[in-house]
């Protein structure tokens, strides 16, 4: 039995989505258990319209507080004990048995109380987010960090781009990341001081699976499996191709109404439209998964629906089968020490 715990009172459709999310995943995996944080209520009242769902399998953490994006992470941390994502990290924190968790709200409060409170893999000096996308070629690319960390030193994304490489060898089964540092340009003497330390340490690191930089218009070509970055720059470079995306789709949508003849050809063309609007539909692709941290977690999408939700608790589920965090702790502790673990000693 895995047991899974999710923050349900986060995100923009919380609690319905994420509610339907788990008991949807509830039904596909038989061996898992999932712990509901939220308004015992609302959940109920959720899993009633749902149909009902086997009790033996779920139980619901009563949390009548919920954290808003525009709170202050260490103040929501500190001072909304009773919230349903403070409750949930804080059973997550105390139960061994308990194997990661589930939130779609608030990025900074969920970093910040996932570091300080479950704490991070000794020997990384921080946890990074990694987000996939799909590629034009059909495959993914990661990005890695992309909003966890804003200022990054030479040796952070270095680990980054450890962690990352990792992630998509055992979860993805990509034996050798072709990795690529995310720069204004594809020269090897591109960008400031920072971008041409990094790129002469990931070359030592990585050999030949180090490509070299990447320029933000190339993430969906495919010629990159993980590209390393600044949380702050990462986190733009994301959001601005799945807004692209996003916006294209609408375009052509709103073309193809604008005249009977495309309307007579689209219907020609209807199943390749749902393929290309399944592609690039982030809903599909799940989460971010918070590399680094002790215990799993995934962060959702705010505006995530039940599907993504779903996705979100099957990324949790294939990390923990896949001892991912096992072997990113092996192949750390192999490096040396960073000061912090001096320090700890």
């Amino acid at each position: 039995m895995i047991k899974l715990i999710m923050d349900t009172m986060g995100g923009d459709h919380s609690p319905q989505a994420n509610v339907e999310g788990a008991l949807l995943a509830l039904e596909k995996y038989p061996e898992l258990y999932m712990i509901l944080s939220g308004d015992q209520a609302a959940i109920e009242k959720c899993i009633a319209e749902h149909g009902g769902a086997d009790s033996s399998r779920y139980e619901i953490l009563h949390a009548p507080d919920v954290i808003s994006g525009e709170e202050k992470p260490t103040d929501a941390i500190r001072l909304k004990r009773e919230s349903s994502m403070m409750k949930a990290i804080k059973l997550l924190r105390e139960s061994d048995d308990i194997t990661g968790m589930i939130s779609t709200g608030a990025t900074g409060a969920l970093v910040a109380a996932a570091t300080v409170r479950i704490g991070r893999i000794r020997g990384l000096s921080r946890p990074a987010f990694c987000p996939v996308l799909p590629t034009m070629d059909g495959r993914i690319v990661g990005v890695c960090d992309s909003g966890a960390n804003v200022d990054c030193t030479p040796e952070q994304l270095l680990q980054f781009s450890i962690i990352g490489s990792l992630y998509l060898q055992n979860y993805f089964g990509i034996e050798h990341p072709r990795i690529a540092l995310l720069n204004i340009g594809t020269e090897t003497e591109k960008g400031d001081a920072l971008h041409k330390e990094v790129f002469k340490l990931l070359a030592a690191e990585h050999g030949a699976d180090f490509v070299g930089n990447m320029e933000g218009r190339d993430l969906l070509t495919g010629k990159y499996d993980l590209v390393v970055s600044d949380g702050f720059s990462g986190n733009i470079l994301v959001k601005t191709t799945e807004g692209t995306a996003l916006e294209m789709l609408k375009m052509l949508k709103r073309d193809i109404y604008s005249k009977g003849i495309y309307k007579f050809g689209a219907l020609f063309m209807k199943s390749m439209f749902k393929k290309e609007k399944d592609l690039m539909n982030y809903q599909n692709y799940g989460g971010s998964v918070l590399l680094g941290t002790e215990k799993i977690i995934v962060k959702g999408h705010g505006s995530s629906g039940s599907t993504s939700v779903l996705r979100c608790i099957e990324q949790a589920l294939k990390m923990e089968k896949s001892n991912l965090n096992a072997k990113i702790s092996e192949y750390i502790s192999g490096m040396h020490n960073d000061p912090a673990d001096k320090e700890d000693n």
